[in-house]
C-alpha cells in the first residue's frame, strides 16, 4: 500500500456555456467531449492523458489569479496555432536557467490558463 498519489485524474472548472466550452477546448487543446453515463450536466473532456471537467453555472466568479497550467511540446508551433485561432496571449517570458517559457491565455469564461514549455524536461 502506498500513500503517494498516482496522478491528477481531472480538475473541474465552472462554465457559463457548456457548448462553447466544448468547442473552445476541442479547438485549442484537442480535447474530446465524453458522453457521461449518468444524468450529470457536467461537461467531461479528455485528451487520454488528462481530463478536464466543467460544471455549468449561471454566473462566473472571477477566478484570477487562480489558474491551471498545460505543458506544450512545441512552443513555436503552439504559438502559431493560437495565432491561427485568433487567441491572444500575454507576452511570453523566457527563463534561460531551465530553458523554459510561459505565457497566459483565457478561455471564453475568462479562466486563466498558463502555457508552459520546458526545453530540457524529460518526456
Amino acid at each position: 500500500m502506498s500513500n503517494k498519489p498516482r496522478y491528477i485524474h481531472h480538475v473541474n472548472f465552472p462554465t457559463t456555456d457548456p457548448e462553447r466550452t466544448k468547442e473552445w477546448y476541442s479547438k485549442v487543446f484537442g480535447l474530446k467531449a465524453i458522453t457521461p453515463k449518468s444524468n450529470t450536466k457536467v461537461v467531461l473532456m479528455t485528451r487520454g492523458n488528462f481530463d478536464l471537467h466543467f460544471t455549468p453555472v449561471e454566473e462566473m466568479d472571477r477566478m484570477a489569479p487562480y489558474h491551471f497550467a498545460i505543458e506544450v511540446d512545441d512552443w513555436d508551433g503552439f504559438m502559431e496555432h493560437l495565432a491561427e485561432l485568433g487567441i491572444r496571449h500575454t507576452r511570453p517570458v523566457e527563463r534561460p536557467e531551465n530553458k523554459s517559457k510561459f505565457c497566459y491565455i483565457h478561455d471564453p469564461d475568462h479562466t486563466m490558463i498558463e502555457l508552459v514549455y520546458h526545453g530540457n524536461r524529460p518526456a
